[in-house]
């Protein structure tokens, strides 16, 4: 249980076609959104349905299997974990974000 202190497992759709970025390093990136929803009943009986968006960044051989399989409203389980950053905006105005750092995908077999 080691390896399990900064762990996360999304399973959804991508919001959009992933951004990709060959950095000047050499290195690649990919970004892109994934959107997870979770279906419940309320306290009145009606069914809910919560959607919430991720923030996905992927790296090197990661960025480039999601370069090669993935487009907008692809259905995919993802490992990898939280990370939280800030930095300052033109204003001086502290800004707070989170992504998930991906470290392994799952596609769905074709049918």
């Amino acid at each position: 249980m080691k390896d399990l202190k900064n762990k996360v497992q999304l399973i959804g759709n991508l919001g959009n076609d992933p951004e990709i970025k060959n950095l000047e390093n050499g290195r690649k990136l990919a970004k892109f959104s994934l959107a997870t929803n979770q279906v419940y009943t309320d306290q009145k009986g009606e069914k809910v349905e919560d959607t919430q968006w991720h923030n996905i960044v992927a790296w090197g051989k990661d960025a480039d299997r999601v370069e090669k399989f993935l487009a907008k409203g692809s259905y995919i389980t993802l490992e990898g974990r939280i990370v939280y950053r800030n930095y300052e905006d033109n204003t001086g105005q502290k800004k707070y974000f989170t992504e998930i750092v991906m470290s392994d995908m799952v596609l769905p077999p074709k049918n």
